[in-house]
């Protein structure tokens, strides 16, 4: 999946110069009919008789040799009669070049990759710089109304308040992302000391005691290290998955929640985070959880993991590959724990309805031929293009299966990977453009009983599935206009770096939960928590509530 960190809305704000908030925009009602270009006929390829050059300001994939001569480009090229003109970012750098663009217009057809947030595509399609794709969807979008008629949520999340859909989002139904608030345990260790899967918070908490006391990894030493996570990315915070079993913190959902009345509220002002905070400075108090879990970066989460004696007990983490080197054995100990029955009988983990990469692929009013621009990233959702572009061709990325071959699901599989994510290829576009990935495309995929992709598919199933939350429950992406986004984007910082530091500080015991709990809700208070909460559901109710 790509995780481009999205550009930050004051940031971008001021570099487009953002207007008083009385500036209404385009609305839906008022978008031109698209115009006669030099298309031919929708669904069909070339999409245009004489080729022509597109301009295109991309976030570069590291894995991506040249996108110049990239086997897939050479390849779409020929097929759409459409030669990409491109131009990059870094991921390090992506935020001072797409402002620098905005900011002195200089404007390509299509800007790729930056996962433009639902207030920044509010900003900027108001003010014209970011066409509305509605008409050319009506009539052009062959692949796209087939993806948004199967996702409805999605089409209702990329819409805004106004009817305009700005932006082509990357689809990635991946069973186990759907689900990635997850958490790893050694059950080597477990089977050493005779000890089951613990389904409880407290049955943990005697899991972890027994890790740090019982030498589980036979060196005769006191080295073990009950519990770790790490900082360089939300889903390794020791709160991602424990906080669940006190509290819902759907992380997705950047901790908002809906209370009673379907208003959103947040989490971390509630008597369940503060349960959770004292069950996990319980933990910490114990040297059950390693202090290197408020510092350290995933490099150093798995030298914890890999060096020497094996060492860690479990590990908060999404994913194997950031904790682990799976092309070792190691990660091989490790299972995941399924959601942990909390002291009040609450068992759950968020799942990831409105799954979707937004944002990912827009048109600028610079594009003459905004109808070509559509129709090539149109057919970028199409099942066999999606799979050239993003795992390669077939006998390069992928191959065909043998008739004995299974998918995940455990029937005939459609399709083996060649090339493992993340491998430095000169074939397909690794994900930087919109694509649509199906659940049924993954369940389709066959690996062996020890590789990442079935472990990953098995675990879910069996740990996840039967403990995710309702849709009801999932607080969606929300639309603000420029004037909300500004106000909001100060708001957030603020309150969000206090909660971070806050929570750190109660888990380690820098902050008594019981003496300055209170003074910590106040201090929120303080910070304008109330107009911060008027602010989401002012934009909820405006998107979602017609």
């Amino acid at each position: 999946m790509n995780k481009w960190t999205t550009i930050t809305i004051a940031t971008l704000l001021l570099a487009a110069g953002c207007s008083d908030g009385k500036e209404q925009g385009v609305t839906k009602k008022d978008l031109p009919a698209v115009a006669e270009g030099p298309s031919t006929e929708a669904g069909t390829f070339p999409l245009v008789k004489d080729k022509i050059t597109l301009k295109v300001l991309a976030v570069k994939n590291p894995s991506v040799q040249d996108y110049s001569t990239n086997e897939f480009t050479k390849w779409y090229e020929e097929k759409t009669n459409v030669k990409i003109e491109w131009q990059f970012a870094t991921p390090q750098d992506r935020q001072e070049k797409l402002n620098l663009v905005l900011a002195t217009n200089d404007l390509p057809d299509m800007i790729i990759g930056f996962g433009v947030s639902p207030a920044q595509q509010m900003v900027y399609g108001q003010q014209g710089l970011f066409i509305a794709l509605n008409n050319l969807i009506d009539k052009y979008g062959v692949e796209t109304k087939k993806t948004l008629e199967k996702y409805p949520e999605i089409k209702q999340a990329t819409t805004a308040p106004n009817g305009n859909i700005y932006s082509l989002s990357s689809i990635d139904r991946n069973p186990h992302t759907m689900l990635q608030q997850k958490m790893w345990i050694n059950t080597e260790w477990l089977k050493k000391l005779n000890l089951d899967m613990p389904t409880t918070t407290d049955e943990f908490e005697k899991v972890l005691k027994a890790f740090k006391e019982k030498d589980p990894n036979g060196n005769g030493k006191a080295d073990e290290i009950p519990m770790i996570g790490g900082i360089q990315e939300k889903l390794t915070g020791l709160d991602s998955f424990l906080m669940n079993s006190f509290i819902l913190n759907d992380l997705n959902a950047d901790q908002l929640i809906f209370d009673d009345k379907g208003s959103i509220e947040v989490n971390f002002n509630k008597p369940g985070f503060k349960k959770g905070l004292q069950y996990l400075n319980k933990l910490y108090a114990q040297g059950l959880i390693a202090p290197e879990s408020f510092t350290q970066n995933n490099d150093q989460m798995k030298s914890l993991v890999e060096n020497g004696d094996a060492r860690v007990g479990v590990i908060s983490s999404f994913i194997p590959q950031v904790f682990s080197n799976i092309t070792g054995k190691r990660w091989l100990d490790y299972k995941t724990v399924p959601p942990l029955k909390g002291p009040d009988g609450l068992q759950q983990t968020p799942y990831r309805y409105y799954s979707v990469n937004g944002g990912n692929l827009l048109i600028t009013n610079a594009s003459k031929n905004p109808e070509v621009a559509f129709r090539w990233a149109d057919a970028l959702y199409n099942y066999d293009i999606s799979m050239s572009g993003n795992i390669g061709t077939e006998g390069i990325g992928w191959r065909k299966p043998t008739t004995d071959e299974l998918g995940l699901n455990g029937k005939p599989a459609n399709w083996v990977r060649l090339l493992p994510s993340g491998t430095l290829q000169n074939n397909n576009w690794a994900q930087t453009t919109s694509y649509h990935f199906s659940r049924e495309m993954f369940e389709g995929l066959a690996a062996g009983p020890n590789e990442v992709p079935r472990v990953l598919y098995e675990e879910t199933q069996k740990n996840y599935e039967p403990y995710k939350t309702k849709q009801e429950q999932s607080v969606p992406p929300v639309f603000f206009d420029d004037a909300q986004s500004s106000e909001l984007s100060d708001l957030q910082k603020t309150i969000k770096d206090y909660v971070k530091e806050m929570t750190t500080r109660f888990i380690i015991g820098d902050a008594s939960i019981d003496k300055e709990w209170d003074k910590y809700i106040q201090t929120l208070d303080g910070m304008n928590l109330k107009r911060y909460l008027q602010i989401y559901n002012e934009g909820y109710k405006a998107q979602y509530k017609k």
